[in-house]
């Protein structure tokens, strides 16, 4: 072939191979860097490739069996697809056609080739894509045709190089479109193995969140319509996506926080605990009372962490793909019939794994998107038993599916249902715990399927010795002190503290007539307005407003003693609240102080008077005494107003003037409203570190639980693990042996106590020396002494103790 080329050996040497053989590497060395000057022998290359893609072809056309048996001619093909595709770039025309050629070799003949040979033209048409001679629309079909012909090596690289590239691409590439369009195409076929690359692609993609959000809803709509696929195994892995998407979110976040700077992994958020409340935990009473403090101190840190975490989380971290849907209702009456044909027809034709995924499945998709389906509820009614195999899977489906827009007597049957099959005297232990838990988050959602006469009776269960049972009721019984307490018996109501709450209408909904929590915003610089009156002018404040303040703090039936003292200070205040509101009435006002004073003392005259009097009346006659008291109630009313009626006369005129100020003070004031309403990203931070404060109190002060938002409720997925909560599972052997062994860790090896001596480095102890001395000669004197005493007893009482009757006297 050299003489056909008018090559002679001083050329070829000079070229860096010999008349048997070219070196490749060093050839191609030497053309990177003169590209001009071997431009002979990169033909005489590119011919040689070409006889030997042309002689491959016709031996497979034959179905030689020496292809595959002799590794010297795909190894001879294989490192020249391997030059040519890295000299490509530097000889652009004499090579216009080698990538398309290299590519209908791979797909033509891909079958046929060696195992090697198959990944040498994968990396060189990887190399020429890398090059920027192929783009990825030539090659992804190509790659996902070439990773079902059962190669594990060729199917994991062809994987790694499609996501890695899509992954590389600008989120904005107009090329999203193309590639998602081809992957979906083949991803409908009925051939179950490219349908299969074809998902796995499309979930690797959206798991690392390169064809995420709104942009590329078609993939996750995509993967939605798989559950339909007429392959069970496209079905199984689309349904089990679905369902461990939120997993897979969660490690995905935790392994990027664990591998981001300390700094960055911070969040901005902070707990805002009031300092009183940490000074009280720590310094004031006893040490048991602190111990109680500083528990509760933690409990709310906790809260109020795990409340600002979720709310500073993403929106991805609810994200699933079936937010997406385009007809939620169609899909989920779809996924149903095909859960409930196979029931009907008596055909086990999915498998109880399988049907319990299409389960969790739909209650997701009711969950999400607050569909009424209500045929699904009678459907579980048949799994809803304590014998089935994963009933907590079952139960927690069950609970996902109840929200607020579905009616009460649609899911009442299976309420009960669980009530009556889990909740009784002769169930375990354990289907008692799970169906108080599953009681509990039905309940959540739906309050109007208890009744006072069942949650008094569950309520009961609060006095079991068994901790999960107990912890279930207890639970149940905090979550209608906060809902609905005038259910539960007056003992399991708690304090009352607030206004009795109620539930919810069916349908009822709270609507946002403005920005969450802006009200604190506005209380905030109202108060800071008013600091800052106080400080300028004591005319801001109204002169009336303690005196309107106490009287409702204080009760109707306190004693007069009392009502008299808050005159005098009502008096007090008045006057002082005059001389703050204008000076040129000074001389009236200490006249009126005078008059206060003076009434003050005769009222004080008058009630200790009235005291001995109720005092004499009580020893005599008590049933009598109401009556007194409501009568000189009544009188001293009388007295107070005509004695104070100056001082109040005064204080009303003065109050109208400080009311008068106070309006216009406020109307120059810019308000919300009339400052347009819009709020910047200062206020928003206010507002937030507001909420965050309120919180606080809220949780320092309430016993009990926040009842979650219903958004938030159907947002949420539920865990089953947690519907087992306080429950001990039997351990196996496994596992009570590493806890053993676990135990063991920090243990010292077993030694006596003479050999831990012996190896014992240094002096003897002090205990050691001791026993070493000398004694004293009184005490060796008083041991000898002792000694002969102790042995002379022992002798004394031997001789004459009864040691039975000998058997031959």
């Amino acid at each position: 072939m050299s003489g056909s080329l008018g090559r002679t050996p001083e050329s070829l040497k000079a070229s860096g191979r010999s008349s048997e053989k070219l070196s490749l590497p060093i050839l191609q060395g030497k053309i990177k860097r003169d590209p001009d000057g071997y431009e002979t022998e990169l033909q005489l290359i590119y011919k040689q490739f070409k006889a030997s893609v042309d002689l491959f072809q016709q031996q497979a056309a034959l179905s030689f069996s020496s292809v595959g048996s002799d590794p010297s001619v795909a190894k001879d093909l294989g490192d020249r697809a391997m030059f040519l595709a890295h000299v490509t770039p530097f000889y652009p025309k004499q090579l216009a056609e080698f990538p398309s050629q290299l590519t209908d070799l791979l797909r033509t003949s891909c079958l046929a080739m060696p195992s090697g040979l198959r990944n040498h033209v994968a990396q060189a048409l990887i190399l020429l894509m890398n090059r920027k001679s192929l783009v990825i629309e030539d090659l992804l079909a190509l790659f996902l045709d070439v990773q079902c012909i059962g190669d594990r090596n060729l199917r994991k690289l062809a994987f790694s190089h499609i996501v890695q590239t899509i992954r590389k691409m600008s989120v904005t590439d107009p090329r999203h479109k193309g590639l998602q369009k081809i992957v979906i195409s083949m991803l409908e076929q009925e051939d179950e193995t490219k349908a299969k690359r074809a998902l796995v692609t499309l979930c690797e993609l959206l798991k690392k969140k390169v064809w995420l959000g709104d942009r590329h809803e078609r993939v996750a709509i995509a993967i939605c319509e798989a559950c339909f696929h007429a392959s069970p195994r496209i079905m199984v892995s689309s349904l089990r996506f679905l369902l461990d998407y939120e997993n897979i979110e969660d490690e995905d976040d935790s392994d990027a926080s664990d591998n981001d700077d300390d700094e960055d992994s911070k969040p901005e958020n902070h707990v805002v605990i009031n300092r009183e409340a940490v000074y009280k935990a720590n310094n004031k009473g006893t040490s048991s009372s602190k111990k109680k403090k500083q528990a509760k101190l933690q409990r709310a840190m906790k809260s109020i962490k795990k409340k600002q975490r979720a709310s500073s989380e993403s929106t991805t971290s609810t994200y699933s793909p079936l937010n997406h849907l385009n007809d939620p209702q169609k899909f989920a009456e779809k996924l149903l019939s095909r859960l409930q044909t196979g029931k009907s027809i008596g055909k086990t034709s999915e498998r109880i794994e399988t049907r319990l995924m299409m389960m969790k499945v739909i209650a997701r998709t009711i969950g999400l998107h607050k569909l009424q389906l209500l045929s699904f509820y009678t459907y579980l009614q048949n799994y809803a038993k304590p014998h089935e195999k994963d009933v907590t899977q079952i139960l927690a489906a069950a609970v996902q599916a109840c929200h607020d827009g579905v009616p009460s007597d649609a899911v009442k049957p299976l309420f009960m249902q669980i009530v009556n099959q889990f909740v009784h005297d002769r169930s375990r232990p354990e289907a008692i715990a799970v169906g108080l838990n599953v009681i509990r988050e039905m309940c959540l959602r739906i309050p109007e399927l208890m009744t006072e006469e069942l949650l008094q009776d569950l309520a009961l269960y609060k006095k079991e010795h068994e901790k999960a049972i107990s912890a279930g009721a207890r639970s149940l019984i905090a979550l209608f002190r906060e809902i609905n307490p005038s259910l539960l018996v007056k003992k399991d109501r708690g304090r009352p503290g607030g206004p009795v709450a109620k539930p919810k209408q069916f349908g009822e909904a709270n609507v946002f007539s403005n920005v969450p929590n802006v009200e604190l915003l506005q209380e905030s610089d109202h108060e800071s307005d008013s600091d800052d009156g106080d400080q300028d002018d004591d005319d801001m404040e109204l002169p009336g407003s303690d005196d309107v303040d106490q009287e409702e703090l204080v009760p109707d039936d306190c004693g007069n003693e009392d009502e008299a003292e808050e005159d005098s200070d009502d008096d007090t205040n008045n006057t002082e609240d005059d001389s703050d509101v204008d000076t040129s009435i000074a001389g009236d006002e200490e006249e009126d102080m005078n008059d206060s004073d003076e009434a003050e003392t005769d009222s004080e005259n008058e009630e200790m008077e009235s005291e001995e009097d109720d005092d004499d009346d009580d020893g005599e006659a008590s049933d009598s005494s109401a009556e007194d008291s409501g009568s000189k109630e009544k009188a001293n009313g009388k007295k107070r107003k005509m004695v104070d009626f100056d001082a109040n006369l005064l204080s009303a005129d003065t109050s109208l003037r400080a009311l008068k100020r106070f309006a216009e003070a406020k109307s120059e004031q810019p308000s919300l409203d009339e400052n347009d309403g819009i709020l910047s990203n200062e206020d928003f931070r206010k507002i937030k570190d507001l909420q965050a404060k309120k919180e606080a109190k809220l949780a320092l002060a309430r016993k009990g639980f926040k009842v979650p938002d219903s958004d938030q409720l159907s947002k949420k997925r539920v865990n089953p693990a947690k519907l087992e909560a306080h429950i001990r599972h039997k351990l196996t052997k496994e596992q009570r042996m590493e806890l053993v062994k676990a135990g063991r860790e920090d243990r010292v090896k077993y030694q006596s106590r003479t050999a831990t001596k012996q190896k014992k480095v240094g002096g003897s102890s002090n205990k050691q020396k001791e026993h070493k001395k000398n004694m004293p000669l009184a005490a060796i004197r008083s041991k000898a002494g002792r000694s002969k005493r102790s042995k002379k007893i022992k002798k004394s009482s031997s001789g004459t103790q009864f040691r039975g009757r000998k058997a031959w006297k």
